[in-house]
């Protein structure tokens, strides 16, 4: 049996996935991938590591001709191998701040564009009333629009997100930073705290008046007028949001960064696991909720109203994580 098969064979008998295991060996769940299937070799480091992981010897792993494994004897009390801790030197905690700093705002004008793209349909479907414009083009304009600005954003975040996959770690494993960079993170952190005030503040403002045009044009207005007026003001509503959103993102984001070099807040160990656990909820929340969204707001074409989606799915997914972090903190 060659070292891919024991690998292989060792991995499952030990109940363990190849991300898991590649998280205990401080490699990419590809490089397990690629051991398994005898593409490449680990290294000696990575042998021994995985000896002691799978409680077998070096020589049963590295000789071909050894067909039975020849377990290592442990005490009865011995503790399960511990995951790794994950070493970060300052070299890469100030490129991942440097790597940060530049997917952030392009992950903030993202998520505008996704709450701002049915701002032009809305307009064009005004228009069709009150210039005469055929109601067939104004659609086709305003729904290409929506297309190209969500498939804008869904394109941006895939490239952030390819360029951010390398620290992923951050937020799901134990780390030990070198000598050094907990206070550089900290100085950048006490110079930054004002600044994430004034933005998350900033942005939960823009958000609670952006309602304030929409009221105007219900209360002030009469008529065929004020039906115009309330698309258009629902129009200025998501672009206000967009941007209230968008100073957040950029608060929180950068606060984030910092939070996970210091391993504080939701980035302690405890936060972690409940980190693990919301992304598993979100990959599958907020897919629905785009979906119910979309179905809602092209089957009744109220988007003044359909908005609303999204504050209520963001309510509710903040008190599905809370209650599920309240959950693991008791267990």
């Amino acid at each position: 049996m060659i070292l891919a098969d024991k690998i292989m064979n060792e991995r499952k008998r030990m109940g363990l996935s190849q991300e898991e295991l590649a998280d205990m060996l401080d490699v990419s769940r590809q490089s397990v991938s690629k051991w398994e299937s005898a593409q490449s070799t680990p290294d000696l480091n990575r042998i021994i590591k995985m000896a002691e992981i799978f409680g077998v010897t070096t020589d049963y792993l590295l000789k071909d001709e050894i067909e039975q494994k020849d377990p290592v004897a442990l005490p009865e009390d011995a503790a399960p191998v511990k995951e790794s801790v994950r070493k970060v030197s300052m070299e890469e905690a100030t490129e991942y701040l440097k790597v940060n700093a530049e997917t952030t705002p392009k992950i903030a004008w993202g998520v505008s564009l996704c709450i701002g793209s049915p701002i032009i349909l809305l307009i064009m479907t005004a228009l069709t009333e009150a210039k005469g414009i055929s109601e067939t083009l104004a659609v086709a304009l305003g729904v290409s629009a929506l297309l190209v600005m969500v498939a804008v954003a869904v394109f941006t975040f895939i490239m952030c997100g390819r360029k951010l996959e390398p620290y992923e770690y951050l937020k799901t494993r134990e780390i030990e930073t070198a000598y050094g960079v907990d206070g550089m993170v900290r100085e950048k952190l006490t110079r930054y705290e004002k600044t994430f005030t004034m933005m998350i503040a900033g942005g939960v403002v823009l958000c609670i008046i952006a309602v304030i045009p929409v009221l105007i044009a219900g209360f002030m207005l009469d008529g065929t007028d004020k039906e115009y007026a309330i698309v258009y003001m629902v129009a200025l509503l998501l672009a206000i949001i967009a941007a209230g959103v968008q100073l957040m993102i950029r608060g929180g984001a950068t606060m984030d960064a910092y939070k996970a070099l210091l391993q504080e807040g939701d980035y302690s160990m405890e936060g972690k696991k409940a980190t693990k656990f919301g992304d598993k909820i979100g990959a599958i929340y907020w897919p629905i909720v785009v979906a119910i969204y979309l179905l809602w707001s092209f089957l009744t074409m109220r988007w003044e109203i359909t908005w609303l989606v999204w504050p209520v799915a963001g309510v509710l997914f903040g008190a599905i994580c809370g209650i599920a972090k309240a959950v693991m903190k008791e267990a």
